[in-house]
């Protein structure tokens, strides 16, 4: 593991909310803002035994941070000489989840699926042993090709009980997100597992199209906390102007998986929240924490320009 550095921090404390009056339930508190300029393209976070794990999508490394934003470590996956991989041949890692199994803790990480072969690969990184290992996703995602999804970019993952989901992200000429609900039986290797894809969110004007760029599963209260990002771009393979950053808010997901299309419960416009997500692309988010009326939450932006940066923030329920 080789260490990394250099990072600019800059941070408001913020008091946390003691009281709510009627009527304002959509509210957020940004705590802290950290822009580390070394790191290109952070894509996806996730958060396990008290660590946070970033993913880029044209990075050589996952980065590891605590949970004061503080850089710890890196944990090397490629070897390309230069600090960010070329797209036409980078792996596009997208999407990040955890999970344990017994007393292991393993970090699954996930191509986008968005160019074959390079994208269609992802790694397992085991917290214990340091092992990792690189794993086709070709048979994954030409099933998921066969539910009828035309393009596959996978954005986000995250495992809810006795299912992985995956976000199929759309764009202006593919004006479609869509959950993909996939047995547990695929992590275990097993051969017959089904897939289940919905629909998600709202598809009726691909001039203002907002797609999915990350998710992150709330097990108090079986919510699914998706990021969305509007970028100007007509495919799966190019970046576009970035736009707005929202979180959608799907309650009682796990009863949701066999339904038409979802909604989001609840829209929280970031922009609206606090002026510094202005011009943020939020590509992803984990949760640090949860309690009865409070959800704390680490996101994570890609702005295209070689820099990434993160946000910590307050949740309150509704």
């Amino acid at each position: 593991m080789r260490k990394s550095g250099m990072t600019i921090c800059y941070s408001i404390m913020i008091p946390v909310l003691m009281a709510l009056s009627c009527g304002r339930n959509n509210i957020t508190t940004l705590i802290q803002v950290k822009k580390i300029i070394n790191y290109p393209s952070a894509s996806g976070i996730e958060y396990l035994n008290g660590q946070l794990f970033i993913i880029g999508d044209d990075a050589n490394n996952i980065l590891v941070l605590d949970t004061s934003l503080n850089v710890k470590d890196s944990i090397s996956l490629y070897s390309y000489p230069g600090q960010r991989i070329p797209k036409t041949i980078k792996a596009d890692l997208e999407a990040i989840a955890a999970y344990k199994d017994n007393t292991v803790s393993v970090l699954f990480l996930f191509g986008s699926g968005s160019l074959s072969p390079y994208r269609n690969t992802g790694w397992l990184y085991n917290l214990q042993t340091k092992n990792k290992n690189s794993l086709s996703l070709e048979a994954l995602y030409s099933q998921i090709k066969h539910t009828g999804i035309n393009e596959i970019n996978i954005e986000g993952a995250c495992f809810i009980p006795g299912f992985l989901i995956l976000a199929n992200r759309g764009n202006k000429a593919y004006p479609m997100n869509h959950l993909i609900f996939t047995e547990e039986k695929f992590r275990k290797k097993e051969k017959d597992y089904s897939i289940t894809t919905v629909p998600v969110g709202h598809h009726n004007d691909s001039s203002t199209f907002s797609g999915v760029s990350g998710l992150a599963y709330a097990t108090q209260n079986d919510w699914l906390i998706l990021t969305v990002s509007t970028e100007d771009t007509r495919s799966s393979f190019e970046d576009g102007a970035i736009g707005k950053s929202y979180l959608w808010i799907v309650k009682n997901i796990s009863f949701k998986k066999n339904q038409q299309s979802i909604s989001p419960d609840r829209v929280i416009d970031l922009e609206s929240i606090d002026r510094r997500f202005k011009g943020q692309k939020i590509e992803s988010a984990c949760i640090t924490g949860e309690t009865k009326n409070l959800i704390s939450l680490v996101l994570v932006a890609d702005n295209d320009d070689g820099s990434s940066n993160i946000f910590r923030m307050n949740l309150v329920k509704d």
